[in-house]
């Protein structure tokens, strides 16, 4: 892969990372929630799932997952359900009115652990990342990829979409004091609880579609 198909390669992923969506509320709760170290371990989780599913597309497993209506719907399901589960812990802290108390310190192992588990999960369980790679990758890979074109391509997405969710867990972990205010905080937690459950019935709900 060279400059002429990596550049373009590369706007394209940055594009799909900086779009609003689950990772980018999962990450933007933890940060706000648990302070910028459990936002960045959120992020690190993401990134492990764009790592997953950009080996899996190179493997051409994704490709059988995005034909497979059974395989489709089950990984459909499974993230639905997820997103559903995270939303609704968040619209439960909205109505408690931030009464639930903050996890402590910034970024302990435990609280690291789960933000690493949530962001993974989001993405892994998120079976259009499976259809976004089917159908990004062959456009830019050539018709007998090397093993550095191979590693390329997933090199640039893991490490673009670390860089961009790293950096907003830096942006609204320094804000973590305005933001933990009961009001703000109930209106975050409501904010992002809203988009969790709305995406996860969009989600469900979804037809199958081909690249």
């Amino acid at each position: 892969m060279g400059w002429s198909e990596l550049v373009p390669f590369a706007g394209v992923v940055l594009v799909g990372a900086m779009s609003p969506g689950p990772d980018f509320a999962v990450v933007v709760r933890h940060s706000a929630v648990a302070g910028r170290r459990a936002g960045t371990a959120a992020a690190l989780g993401i990134a492990t799932g764009i790592l997953v599913w950009s080996m899996v597309a190179a493997v051409g497993v994704a490709s059988l997952l995005a034909a497979s209506a059974v395989a489709f719907t089950v990984v459909k399901l499974a993230g639905a359900a997820y997103l559903l589960y995270l939303g609704s812990k968040a619209l439960l802290a909205a109505y408690r009115g931030g009464a639930a108390p903050l996890p402590k310190g910034d970024g302990e192992p435990v609280v690291a652990a789960h933000a690493f588990r949530d962001g993974l999960l989001c993405n892994v369980l998120n079976p259009k990342c499976a259809v976004f790679f089917v159908a990004l990758l062959p456009q830019f890979l050539p018709a007998k990829p090397t093993v550095g074109d191979t590693v390329l391509t997933a090199a640039v997405p893991v490490g673009l979409t670390a860089l961009w969710f790293c950096a907003v867990a830096v942006v609204v972990g320094a804000m973590r004091r305005l933001l933990a205010a009961p009001r703000v905080r109930r209106a975050l937690d409501a904010l992002t609880g809203t988009l969790l459950v709305a995406v996860g019935v969009r989600l469900a709900a979804q037809a199958r579609t081909l690249p």
